[in-house]
């Protein structure tokens, strides 16, 4: 019997290579280091507010995936601005606690099923959490639309990377730079 546990090396090593040394997954780990950097930079800009979030939220939203990146960045940015507005909403009607949260959780799950957002679901409880669970000497409404508004920041920013992404690896397949010139500008000399 062949143990179940036991894991293939040499497959998993050879796949690994074959993903790891592709353009769109170079592009994604950058567009990742991007996104960070720029959330990190605005929870620098603005310390009173939780920017630090935004950066949990668009490492949430970019996808690895170029293929339908456009499409699951903007079922993520849908999904957190779901689980933000949701996780803000509870926190206003009732402080925090299990019952607030179980129900917010199953709000969260039905609204992005009504949606259809399939697996951003993950995404929309991630941002309900951000914003919903605070520290319990700090409980304040303030603190949960700062939360939102770093939630929404962190989406922005991911999608506005997706889109200038997308067309960095469109240009990359065609063969040409992201912004091509074809030498026929006006107003030059000739």
């Amino acid at each position: 019997m062949k143990n179940p546990f036991s894991v293939p090396w040499k497959r998993l090593a050879a796949e690994f290579r074959t993903r790891v040394f592709r353009a769109d997954f170079g592009l994604y780990l950058v567009k990742c280091l991007v996104g960070a950097s720029i959330c990190y930079g605005l929870y620098l800009l603005f310390p009173g507010v939780q920017f630090s979030w935004s950066i949990v939220s668009v490492l949430l939203v970019l996808a690895p995936d170029f293929h339908d990146s456009v499409k699951l960045a903007l079922d993520r940015i849908k999904a957190n601005l779901t689980g933000a507005a949701i996780g803000l909403i509870a926190f206003l009607v009732r402080p925090p606690d299990v019952w607030s949260l179980g129900t917010s959780i199953l709000v969260t799950i039905l609204v992005c099923t009504f949606f259809q957002l399939g697996n951003a679901t993950r995404t929309a409880l991630a941002a309900l959490v951000i914003v919903l669970i605070q520290e319990k000497e700090r409980n304040d409404w303030n603190l949960g639309l700062q939360r939102m508004i770093a939630v929404v920041a962190g989406s922005l920013v991911a999608l506005i990377l997706t889109f200038s992404f997308r067309a960095v690896l469109d240009a990359m397949k065609k063969g040409r730079s992201p912004a091509p010139s074809d030498g026929n500008e006006k107003g030059g000399s000739e």
